[in-house]
């Protein structure tokens, strides 16, 4: 009997550190999306963003270097994210 409520145990705690985990990125998915999309220099509301274990990586075109910077130093500002992979590409606008 014993054996069995320490499996349960474990399982129960196991789930809710996991559902922690999925909880703390779609946050951070959350707040990364809403900066980029209300940023008038990023524009980055079709961008692609996914979120693992705290890093964001971001997908998408912007028109210049400078704004695939600040698309990167938006998402590093958001509560909790570690680290930013940057694969913006830069297509400027044509005339």
């Amino acid at each position: 009997m014993r054996v069995f409520t320490l499996l349960f145990l474990f399982a129960f705690l196991f789930t809710g550190v996991v559902a922690l985990a999925q909880s703390a990125d779609d946050k951070i998915y959350d707040q990364v999306i809403r900066k980029l999309a209300n940023d008038p220099d990023v524009k980055g509301g079709g961008f692609t963003v996914d979120v693992k274990d705290g890093v964001v990586t971001i997908k998408g075109v912007v028109e210049k270097e400078k704004f695939k910077e600040k698309a990167e130093r938006l998402a590093k500002k958001v509560k909790g994210v570690k680290g930013v992979v940057n694969q913006l590409a830069v297509k400027p606008r044509s005339a």
